[in-house]
């Protein structure tokens, strides 16, 4: 398909540059088949039905950027996506000189070796620590990768450290927020447990990948960044077992949802899934497992958009785009959320 299709204006002021506060405060935008409504975020357990299965996320946001000197010259970098314990593939800036066998000198003596340059200012990085060594010192000097349409200063924002982190953030790994699951809070879970919704975890480590744009003209041609994930035998077993109850399964973001798809049968079962993921869904893409689909709003032209799309149809997606816009929703991994119904047209 034509990229251009997935195209809409949108002002920079729609994008949000900090969450709503509390997060459960946040506007969302309930799409069905012929209506917009306007609620919260607060209102999503009346949206839903006892025996209903929500999936969350449970990634863990590390501090994945990176301000040091290759000699005298500075270099930044963002990890995306981890080799071994001790080797991560990057975004570096600025990538033409770094060569490999260059070392990267950071604060706090961290180092990092180019052990492989790629295409578009990628590469692989060695470091001088590994494991729980690494993540401690990337805690210590590192800064949360947030995406490029929110400013801030080079140090960071200090709220950023909570304010990116999910409720659910268990398990370290990943370089974006898993962004719809930011607007849950316990008081949330609880009136959703009230109403009988069920809820369970799956781990997909989210790569820097979901903010590269689509600069192809054709979406065949569009090449998605691998990322890890993680569908345990338990969570498997509760997401069947809801639907054979007659439960709806509920995507929280799109994380979650490729990741289900990613692991899903053919007969609309899920197995145990452990391994990366490359997964691009556009129009005509036959979901096999996913109901609806709770999400942020996202950009024009992006993988997300285009998946949405996919989910609850192009011209569906494209008027209640229109409507957020002119009412005032905010946009992207800040912004305010809506849920979706998938289309009968996209059902295997």
């Amino acid at each position: 398909m034509k990229v251009d299709l997935f195209d809409f204006d949108l002002p920079q002021t729609s994008i949000a540059q900090h969450p709503a506060c509390p997060k459960d405060s946040a506007r969302l935008l309930v799409i069905g088949e012929q209506s917009l409504d306007d609620k919260s975020v607060s209102d999503l357990a009346s949206e839903l039905n006892p025996g209903d299965i929500l999936v969350f996320n449970d990634t863990r946001v590390i501090p994945a950027r990176l301000v040091g000197k290759r000699g005298e010259a500075g270099v930044e970098v963002t990890l995306h996506k981890r080799e071994t314990d001790s080797t991560w593939y990057a975004f570096a800036r600025p990538a033409k000189k770094l060569k490999v066998g260059n070392t990267i000198h950071f604060d706090d003596g961290l180092l990092a070796e180019v052990v492989d340059k790629g295409d578009g200012g990628e590469v692989m990085l060695t470091f001088n620590r590994s494991g729980d060594e690494l993540m401690a010192a990337l805690e210590q000097t590192g800064v949360m990768p947030l995406p490029p349409y929110i400013k801030r200063p080079k140090e960071g924002d200090a709220h950023d450290r909570d304010d990116y982190q999910t409720l659910f953030a268990t398990y370290p790994g990943a370089v974006a927020a898993p962004t719809a699951g930011l607007h849950f809070t316990e008081a949330m879970i609880k009136s959703l447990e009230a109403r009988g919704v069920l809820n369970t975890r799956v781990t997909l480590h989210v790569g820097a990948g979901t903010f590269l744009p689509v600069k192809v003209d054709d979406t065949t041609d569009h090449k998605m960044h691998a990322e890890w994930g993680e569908v345990s035998v338990e969570s498997a077993k509760a997401i069947n077992a809801a639907k054979e109850n007659g439960g709806r399964v509920i995507a929280v973001g799109t994380t979650s949802l490729r990741l289900l798809e990613s692991a899903a049968q053919d007969d609309g079962t899920l197995k145990r899934f452990m391994g990366d993921t490359d997964i691009f869904i556009t129009p005509g893409y036959r979901f096999k497992i996913v109901d609806r689909l709770m999400t942020n709003f996202h950009l024009p032209k992006s993988t997300l958009f285009m998946l949405v799309s996919a989910f609850a149809g192009l011209d569906r997606m494209k008027a209640a785009y229109s409507q957020a816009i002119d009412t005032g929703y905010r946009f992207y991994s800040y912004g305010d959320a809506c849920l979706l119904t998938r289309s009968e047209d996209s059902q295997a």
